[in-house]
């Protein structure tokens, strides 16, 4: 297991900051010299499967566990804990505590369900090569990855409406599945919950440095409203519910006067705090940056360093 301070640990969603050829974006890697200087453990949130995450923990040196395929399991490195959460699987180099079904379970449930339902869907394990590839504009190679799942079955309605996708919705939730929407694709598990794998990781730092290590999130939401971020987003909801503390980076502006925020991120920070300081009744107190400030990342890095 790595030398590491653990007063914190950090929980990141990581998919806002690849592109789908896993390009990094925003300058993430600012972000990720500066947490492995410090030695906090930077655990990354991510629908994608272990197998498209090789690449990229590999480029940029990550070797901490994550929470992979929407809260599917999660994955320890090789001898990163000497102790171990009570159910554990192996899956490739990773020691895996599975909080989904492992597959095949999400597959026959959403074949189920959709037959029950008279709702037509396309899970990609049904598309050729050619047209996974076509589907997510990826060469063949990378495609295939996404195929490569543990957990979750990623699909995508054909002719449903949006009264059709609800009732999906509220069936699969009285079934004990999860249902997320991923943008371009769906995510069903059954059992999946984001909430619950940062908790098991939570507690297995807890054990090992015998006392209570900080949760700190650090999320990125469309809206620049904490509550709205919360109500939309369940995932934001998981981590609010299971994280000590959550940082929130909008990607819009905060509000209409802040249209110089960009090159003025001082000005742009303290407007932030203000718009912000009553706390919300959903996530707890937190602290709120912009996207495409200049500054980002030296803010969010002050922030974490700062005594909580």
């Amino acid at each position: 297991m790595p030398k590491l301070r653990r007063t914190q640990a950090l929980y990141v969603t990581l998919d806002p900051f690849l592109s789908p050829h896993a390009k990094v974006l925003h300058h993430f890697e600012q972000f990720l010299e500066g947490i492995y200087e410090s030695e906090f453990p930077c655990i990354w949130l991510t629908s994608l499967t272990r197998a498209q995450l090789d690449e990229p923990r590999r480029r940029l040196g990550h070797a901490d566990p994550f929470i992979g395929e929407s809260g599917g399991g999660v994955y320890l490195p090789e001898d990163y804990f000497h102790l171990k959460s009570g159910d554990t699987i192996r899956l490739g180099r990773f020691t895996c505590i599975p909080v989904a079904k492992p597959q095949p379970a999400a597959s026959e449930a959403l074949d189920d369900l959709a037959a029950e339902l008279g709702i037509s869907v396309v899970p990609l394990r049904s598309l050729s090569q050619r047209e996974l590839s076509q589907n997510t504009g990826l060469p063949e190679s990378e495609a295939a990855h996404m195929r490569m799942r543990d957990f979750d079955e990623l699909f995508f309605f054909a002719g449903a409406t949006e009264s059709d996708i609800a009732h999906f919705g509220v069936e699969a939730n009285l079934r004990g599945l999860t249902l997320q929407n991923l943008g371009a694709f769906w995510s069903i598990s059954v059992g999946g919950d984001l909430g619950k794998c940062v908790r098991e990781l939570g507690a297995l730092y807890d054990r090992a440095l015998r006392t209570h290590v900080l949760r700190v999130a650090i999320a990125v939401s469309p809206s620049p409203d904490v509550a709205e971020a919360a109500n939309v987003d369940p995932r934001m909801k998981a981590l609010a519910g299971s994280c000590d503390r959550t940082l929130l980076i909008t990607e819009r502006k905060l509000s209409a006067n802040l249209e110089e925020a960009e090159e003025d991120s001082d000005e742009q920070s303290e407007s932030a705090e203000a718009i912000f300081a009553e706390p919300s009744q959903v996530l707890r107190p937190q602290t709120t940056f912009y996207l495409r400030s200049p500054d980002l990342w030296d803010n969010v890095l002050s922030t974490i360093f700062a005594k909580p």
